[in-house]
């Protein structure tokens, strides 16, 4: 069998970086994400790398170099490496799957949690620049912002489906049941 491309779509602080590393730590596998691209850039033009500002220049480049931009440079990344198994964290988009639908071996998985226990994780991680001081309201609007507001859309596509809402060694028994399952393909 030839590299399996899993694609990770879920709404923020859902568990994809957790999928991520657990699949990474279990199998080697390798990982491109949307996001390091965007944060390339605002480390190299020295601007803070937090969701507002990562939104902004998603938006700027893929309206100078057309929406599918990041999708050719993701794809372009995952043929590169050398693993099994190759993690896309932060599917967003439609167009973001677009060239890796037509990979062999690629699937989408979501991942959702609910939105409390999503908000908690987001604080507790501490991942952006801000994070910890967003209030809930703050939490669910960003999921409207023009970077996210698709992600639901995208997640009705999946060909597998993760409920992250409970414990780490349910998360994990999830994850390893999909492993099965392609393999077995």
């Amino acid at each position: 069998m030839s590299k399996i491309i899993l694609g990770l779509v879920g709404p923020i602080a859902s568990g994809k970086g957790t999928v991520k590393k657990y699949i990474e730590e279990k199998y080697n596998s390798k990982d491109c994400r949307f996001s390091t691209a965007l944060r390339d850039v605002l480390n190299r033009i020295s601007v803070p790398v937090n969701r507002e500002n990562m939104q902004q220049v998603s938006t700027v480049l893929r309206q100078t170099f057309g929406e599918d931009l990041l999708a050719k440079i993701i794809v372009e990344d995952a043929k590169n490496l050398e693993s099994d198994i190759i993690i896309i964290d932060g599917v967003r988009r439609k167009v973001d799957i677009k060239y890796l639908e037509e990979m062999d071996n690629f699937f989408l998985v979501a991942i959702n949690a609910e939105a409390k226990i999503r908000y908690e994780r987001m604080i507790a991680r501490n991942e952006n620049l801000g994070d910890q001081d967003k209030s809930y309201e703050q939490f669910l609007a960003d999921h409207e912002a023009e970077a996210d507001k698709e992600v639901p859309v995208v997640m009705k596509e999946a060909d597998f489906t993760i409920d992250n809402s409970g414990d780490i060694a349910l998360l994990h028994s999830q994850i390893e049941e999909i492993i099965s399952k392609i393999l077995k393909k």
